[in-house]
């Protein structure tokens, strides 16, 4: 759900801020106030293109920010592509003077690409140019399977379709070691690989070492030196600490508040006592054997020789090699491998396949529900002779590549391809959505399926931009009706002319436009009551004369879209 939209230097827009309510959200206003401004910031938040020309004149930068409460089923569907899983979502636009544009989501700077993949997910939007989601064949067998209710069948096909793509996988595999006749090769590198014989970590360790080394003389010059003085010079400093101990107990004798100054002195020569003989066993252990030094310089050399053959750091060579057995393994015992794997693609290829025999079975016996469902609901919207088909084929028939089943491609949701067509006209043959022609009988096409599937549908907002062009009375309070019902399931926003389509919205924002001196200025503001709701649906119904029968005439539509 869209929760807020803030624009700032957007085009006419100096500064806009909206909230919008769960349900219908209807936003009016004369012809050129800037309604589609709101529409064009949304797109812009989704991932459209948007260059310097947008950008108020005489700003640095235009601002466009959207706020999204998520529900549970669109935030599993962000982390699919791999967005911030959070229960609000921030997308922040921003496009400069200079050309250039940056992008968050929730503070994260993110790519345009990646603003697109909300858009499925999020907002659907319908104007008389521009159909998102549901033009988009790709979409339209998720439709088919939530009318039908096959949810849980295509959750087993999708399981079963991973399995056998990995038993298919792993044969593959094996054919392809099998074709390439690189079992010498990786025997050599194993070989050469075990000659050198790399531990995890062992540079680490040996640059650590080739420290000690290289300064030994002056590591265990300096402990020596401090451990000769501490406890075995003449007088050391324990010994002299040792003195001041004594001559200060017997002081405590006569004053015993020295005496916690005797236990520190006590404790302070023992742990002296300690630090000098860790010292001297650490100039005693440090090897300043030049051949020592010379071999752990080779051994440092050789291994980065060998990381330098197989370009990748030591601990992807002991991986590589981990992997080298198992590809040895496999050439190995490479004929029980064959028969074994081919029999389990076979298995599972097979399993996957009749499950999704069933489903497409099923999506049949659905589609022409479908189809009636829909063609109905356009009849209501003043589209009589319009029908909706829904076109089943199986996927990717003829095309190679992929697991295969019955002669088709088969893919995580089945055998089939599905897409929605409409014949909008008697003797016309159906034609896929986006080829429609017109932009009023496309918009009311798409009306009628989100009505069909308004419980089902995935979108969080649907926006609608003037669909009601070249409709009128009953027809226009149809639409209203359907909107309204789509509300019940989904947030929608309507940008309208038509006063019955107005009166169904729960909120109702007007967008009004000014002139101050040579600047134009585009400005929203929420009705706060009804006495507000009246006039503006009277303006609509009157235009500059406003009425009283107009007056009444909103009262009425408003009074009946609430029954």
């Amino acid at each position: 759900m869209l929760s807020d939209l803030s624009i700032r230097d957007l085009i006419i827009v100096e500064s806009i801020d909206v909230s919008f309510v769960p349900g219908l959200n209807v936003l009016t206003g004369e012809t050129g106030s800037g309604k589609s401004i709101l529409v064009k910031a949304l797109k812009l938040v989704l991932g459209a293109k948007g260059g310097a020309d947008l950008v108020r004149a005489g700003a640095d930068h235009a601002v466009v920010e959207a706020l999204f409460e998520l529900p549970e089923p669109l935030r599993r569907r962000l982390a699919d592509h791999d967005l911030p899983d959070d229960e609000q979502l921030v997308v922040r636009r921003v496009l400069r003077a200079s050309g250039r544009s940056r992008a968050t989501i929730n503070g994260h700077l993110v790519t345009q690409g990646q603003l697109r993949a909300l858009a499925r997910g999020l907002v659907d939007i319908s104007s008389q140019h521009e159909h998102h989601s549901l033009v988009d064949p790709t979409t339209h067998l998720e439709y088919l399977d939530a009318f039908g209710q096959h949810e849980e069948l295509v959750e087993v096909v999708r399981e079963r379709v991973g399995t056998a793509r990995k038993a298919a996988d792993a044969l593959a595999a094996l054919h392809r070691d099998l074709a390439q006749g690189n079992a010498d090769t990786l025997r050599w590198q194993a070989q050469e690989i075990d000659g050198v014989g790399p531990v995890l970590g062992e540079l680490d360790q040996l640059d650590e070492e080739l420290v000690r080394l290289e300064h030994a003389e002056r590591l265990g010059g300096a402990a020596a030196r401090a451990a000769e003085a501490f406890a075995f010079a003449d007088p050391s400093l324990v010994q002299q600490i040792g003195r001041h101990e004594d001559a200060l107990a017997r002081a405590a004798e006569i004053d015993g508040e020295l005496q916690p100054l005797v236990d520190t002195l006590a404790s302070v020569r023992d742990q002296l006592e300690d630090v000098s003989r860790e010292l001297g066993t650490y100039a005693r252990r440090l090897d300043t054997d030049p051949a020592r030094l010379e071999d752990t310089r080779d051994r440092r050399r050789t291994l980065l020789s060998l990381c330098r053959k197989h370009a990748c750091d030591l601990d992807g060579v002991v991986e590589k090699r981990a992997r080298i057995a198992e590809q040895l393994a496999r050439i190995d015992d490479a004929e029980h491998q064959l028969a074994r794997l081919t029999a389990e693609a076979e298995r599972t290829l097979a399993d996957a396949g009749e499950v999704a025999r069933d489903l497409s079975r099923a999506r049949r016996a659905t589609a022409e529900g479908l189809s009636q469902a829909i063609t109905s609901q356009l009849h209501d919207l003043g589209m009589g002779a319009a029908r909706v088909e829904v076109s089943l084929e199986r996927l990717g028939r003829g095309e190679p590549g992929g697991l295969r089943f019955d002669g088709a491609r088969l893919g995580e949701q089945g055998l089939d391809d599905v897409e929605l067509l409409i014949a909008p006209n008697p003797g016309e043959p159906p034609r896929p959505l986006a080829k429609v022609a017109s932009g009023g009988e496309l918009s009311r096409s798409l009306l009628a399926i989100k009505r069909v599937l308004a419980r089902v549908g995935p979108v969080g907002l649907y926006v609608f931009d003037e669909v009601d062009t070249g409709v009128g009375g009953a027809i226009a309070e149809s639409i209203a009706q359907k909107m309204a019902e789509v509300a019940k399931h989904h947030q929608v926003l309507c940008i309208t002319h038509q006063a019955p389509i107005a009166a169904y919205g729960e909120a109702h924002h007007v967008v009004t436009k000014r002139v101050e001196g040579e600047r134009t200025f585009s400005e929203v503001r929420a009705l706060p009551d009804a006495t507000a709701r009246v006039d503006e649906l009277a303006r609509m119904l009157a235009g500059i004369t406003v009425t009283d029968a107009a007056r009444q005439t909103a009262r009425e539509l408003l009074d009946a879209a609430s029954t």
